[in-house]
């Protein structure tokens, strides 16, 4: 091994812990710049998309494989597929990763584990990779009963889908209104009649207190019956391997800088995808979670790894999600705060948008298009720049003026 990560030289050796889009990614571009590159995976099978398991768990029983989506290719990569991390070592020249089927030696290591999905009750189900769809896949349908505990992105995709293909679908919320954490209660508020309009019901403000086999148990002591529940009420970073080296920060996510770099680590491990909190001169602390983060980042890890930043240092990608839910398409774009302001664009009975603005201010923080795309398109512009957009309020609140 050499000094890599302390003296600036491309790395002869990298270890990718993590087979999905961040990972697998990141082994494919350090591999096609001439990077010696091993990657490991922990559930079996070739790299897949994960946005489909809810968006089209109905539509696409098969993986959608990244190889086919993306045109991911891994020649000159050593795959492992099946071989799980277990801990991480920095050595006085690198790293070492130790696994259940013995340890690796490299000069750098990019941790790419993603997140595993909160289950708080045995009887219930997730859908979080391949195999969870398939048991999902095959409890629902006509005349069947499906609770979702959760109105999150996933519970709200998996509520249409399901309910779509005649299954009697009850989601249940514990906060006031569905995507009350990512959106806040105000804006949450105005996707609950979408629930009615597709045959949803919908409980919010309502705890669950058990879940077993056949029945969900409310605080308020109400049961509802089913024949599936799924668990939709998050994930948590994948990080307990490297606790004993790595402590995660709050929330169990390793807190990167703007090159993806763990601190303390002189440069010999980096972290993408769902498992990092990056360092952003725009939005400050940008979370992982959302596929572009996993797609994009990559190219900053990779790039920190080689010593190939522009002059401009590394790149700031603005947070973007999307989500296909109860008949309509939304598109998010920068990172809204809990105290941010939301003004509403057009009608919420139709194609809408939402423009958050720091408090008092005409500085844009995020931008919510549903079922606008001019609107979505015009946020992805606003948020290229280094700094975060200006806009004046009266003319943000005009569904007839363009967004810029």
């Amino acid at each position: 091994m050499s000094a890599t990560a302390t003296s600036g030289r491309v790395p002869r050796e990298v270890v990718v812990v993590g087979a999905g889009l961040a990972g697998a990614r990141t082994a494919q571009l350090l591999a096609g710049a001439g990077v010696p590159v091993t990657l490991l995976g922990a559930e079996g099978i070739a790299p897949y998309d994960r946005p489909p398991l809810s968006k089209e768990l109905l539509t696409r029983p098969e993986p959608a494989w990244l190889s086919d989506e993306l045109g991911l290719d891994l020649d000159g990569v050593a795959v492992h597929l099946d071989r799980r991390a277990t801990g991480l070592d920095l050595t006085a020249d690198g790293v070492l990763v130790r696994t259940d089927a013995g340890p690796l030696a490299a000069d750098a290591t990019v941790v790419a584990t993603g997140s595993s999905p909160l289950r708080p009750w045995p009887d219930a189900l997730t859908l979080h990779t391949a195999a969870d769809a398939v048991r999902l896949r095959a409890a629902l349908g006509p005349g069947r009963r499906l609770v979702v505990v959760g109105a999150g992105w996933i519970g709200a995709e998996v509520a249409g889908v399901a309910a779509a293909a005649g299954t009697e679908v009850t989601v249940v919320e514990a906060a006031a209104a569905p995507l009350a954490a990512p959106l806040g209660v105000e804006v949450g508020r105005l996707t609950v009649p979408w629930y009615e309009t597709a045959g949803v019901r919908l409980l919010t403000g309502t705890k669950v207190r058990d879940v077993t086999a056949g029945r969900v148990s409310l605080e308020d002591g109400t049961v509802i019956e089913a024949d599936a529940v799924l668990a939709a009420i998050g994930v948590r970073p994948a990080t307990r391997w490297l606790a004993a080296t790595l402590p995660p920060g709050p929330g169990g996510a390793l807190e990167v800088d703007a090159a993806l770099r763990v601190p303390g680590c002189a440069g010999r491990v980096l972290a993408v995808g769902d498992v990092a909190v990056r360092a952003s001169a725009r939005h400050g602390r940008v979370p992982g979670g959302h596929w572009d983060g996993a797609l994009r980042e990559p190219e900053v890890a990779v790039a920190t790894l080689l010593g190939s930043h522009g002059p401009d240092g590394p790149a700031d990608p603005a947070p973007y999600l999307w989500s296909d839910q109860l008949g309509h398409h939304l598109a998010a774009y920068g990172l809204p705060g809990a105290n941010d302001e939301p003004v509403l664009r057009g009608d919420p009975a139709g194609p809408f948008s939402v423009v958050w603005f720091s408090p008092g201010s005409e500085v844009v923080t995020a931008v919510l298009a549903v079922d606008r795309p001019p609107d979505a398109a015009a946020a992805r512009r606003l948020f290229a720049g280094p700094a975060l957009p200006r806009l004046g309020r009266d003319s943000a609140a005009d569904p007839d003026l363009p967004l810029r």
